[in-house]
């Protein structure tokens, strides 16, 4: 699939993307170039395409179906090109299913709308080739520009901002960096949510995942990151996807967009692990996939080339192989969460309750395998410069001088790759209209799915505080702690939590006044 960007703006991101590989030649020298990992992300997407049922990952009860999850997997697919038709099936899916995702529709409460799950479908579209005005019966680029607060919201100006009937908002820098990376790839992106998002870096160069601290228990937000003080906690996760949002936005000519994503990528360095992975904030401050996939990513993206193989090789060796499979032999390609999970299924194999771990751990690590950035999934490999036409009858006056001081190392990102994700995080109170039977397939409405595959603070299905505050402003490393993961904690945690939300339903959850938000690329 050909994404849409218009050739000038391709042919400037991907010139961006180029500096960025100059800039890493000369931040380390003679380092071996990063290499993508095709084999075992070809082989990790494969595994994610096997999870799909008609075209959709399946959600925690029979008849629901996780959509962000399922956006996830199109992400994996477009970034390796593993499985074509499983592509396309996913992406003739989501288009009978955008309300599904994005709205109350299926609960009687029409007209709303999740700001990080449009700006994930819109990305969606982009990727797949797909015209984003007209993704089945919907404009998704109006719909996500219709999100962005004007000036008359004082400091949330430029906030993608969801749209619901009580007046909440969780809107998180996931969600916006989904939307930038949208807009920008899809026509012009407003200058406003460029700001907002660069206002969400602190100056030692990580982002906030929230647009306000946690320690007051207010949602206010409070300005840029610095203007938050000890409040702010800087995210990882957060921050991988803000700097690839960033690379798209300066291949768009936003000026300040290229020099807040190098930041970002030199605090991602200084933050990942001597054994290669990162972490995220709160519960997810512990070394996981889906952070490493990420951050890996990112850390390609902005040239950071020996911590990017340094990530790919952290997710390569918590890989299900043929060698080392046990009782995981079926499960061939799939990337465990952390050791814990890769120990418990080579001893006995996944169950159902892992099994949705394990689809949201895969589908991101497979990012820092393919070191594809979310500015150039899903467009055009670059082919070889032309060859100089040269008139026979001319001959040339002079020689060059000088040498070239240099040779180019790396390869360009010319493999589709990409990441996030969410359902509705403010879930609506009621009974929906319709019921949830049958395949993704059926005539809507669907009930929609809590989507937790964004939310570095949720548990595979279950809604978690958000991070913690606590660190400091320029702290160079994540803070937070916490052993629930954000792809799904110990399996009867998981299990028994899901469970329980099913059987509440969304009515407590929104009741509750948990927020959830649309990341997890």
């Amino acid at each position: 699939m050909v994404g849409v960007r218009p050739p000038v703006k391709l042919a400037a991101v991907l010139g961006v993307w180029s500096s960025f590989l100059a800039v890493g030649v000369l931040a380390l020298g003679s380092g071996a170039a990063a290499a993508p990992r095709q084999d075992p992300a070809a082989a990790a997407a494969r595994w994610q395409a096997g999870e799909l049922d008609d075209g959709a990952i399946p959600g925690f009860a029979p008849g629901m179906y996780d959509w962000g999850l399922t956006v996830d997997t199109l992400i994996a697919l477009e970034a390796t090109g593993a499985d074509e038709a499983a592509a396309d099936e996913v992406v003739g899916t989501l288009k009978a299913h955008v309300r599904d995702y994005n709205s109350f529709d299926a609960w009687g409460e029409p007209g709303q709308r999740v700001s990080g799950a449009t700006a994930k479908l819109l990305y969606a579209a982009v990727i797949s080739g797909e015209d984003p005005t007209a993704f089945g019966a919907y404009d998704l680029r109006r719909e996500t520009l219709d999100l962005v607060a004007g000036p008359e919201k004082g400091l949330e100006e430029g906030r993608v901002k969801d749209k619901v009937g009580d007046g909440s908002d969780s809107s998180n820098t996931f969600g916006q960096s989904l939307a930038v990376l949208g807009l920008a790839r899809s026509g012009d992106v407003p200058r406003s949510a460029v700001d907002f998002l660069m206002d969400q870096q602190c100056a030692a160069g990580g982002f906030r995942l929230y647009p306000y601290g946690f320690s007051s228990g207010g949602t206010e937000v409070t300005g840029d990151c610095d203007a938050e003080g000890g409040a702010a906690v800087l995210d990882p996760d957060s921050t991988a996807m803000a700097v690839q949002a960033l690379l798209a936005a300066a291949g768009d000519g936003v000026p300040g967009a290229a020099e807040a994503a190098r930041k970002g990528g030199d605090w991602l360095a200084e933050a990942q692990h001597d054994d290669g992975s990162l972490t995220g904030s709160g519960p997810t401050a512990l070394p996981n996939a889906n952070s490493t996939g990420l951050g890996g990513q990112a850390l390609a993206a902005t040239g950071h080339r020996a911590e990017a193989d340094k990530a790919a090789d952290w997710i390569e060796a918590r890989r299900i192989t043929a060698a080392d499979a046990g009782a995981a032999s079926a499960e061939v390609g799939a990337v465990a969460y952390n050791d814990d999970a890769l120990t418990e299924a080579r001893a006995g194999g996944i169950g159902e309750f892992q099994r949705d771990q394990w689809r949201r751990s895969t589908a991101q690590a497979v990012l820092a395998l393919a070191q594809v950035p979310l500015a150039e999934i899903g467009l055009p490999a670059p082919g070889p410069d032309p060859e100089p036409t040269v008139d026979p009858s001319v001959t040339p006056t002079g020689t060059p001088s000088g040498t070239p001081s240099g040779t180019p190392s790396g390869t360009p990102g010319n493999t589709p790759s990409g990441t996030p994700t969410g359902t509705p995080s403010n879930t609506p109170s009621g009974t929906p209209s319709g019921t949830a039977g049958g395949g993704p397939g059926a005539t809507p409405p669907v009930a929609p799915v809590i989507d937790t595959s964004d939310d570095p603070s949720s548990s595979g299905g279950s809604a978690v505080p958000p991070p913690s505050a606590g660190a400091a402003a320029n702290a160079a490393t994540p803070q937070g702690g916490g052993l629930l993961a954000a792809t799904g904690g110990g399996t009867l945690l998981l299990g028994g939590t899901s469970a329980a939300l099913v059987a509440a339903g969304f009515a407590v959850a929104r009741a509750a006044g948990r927020r959830r938000g649309e990341t997890s690329a």
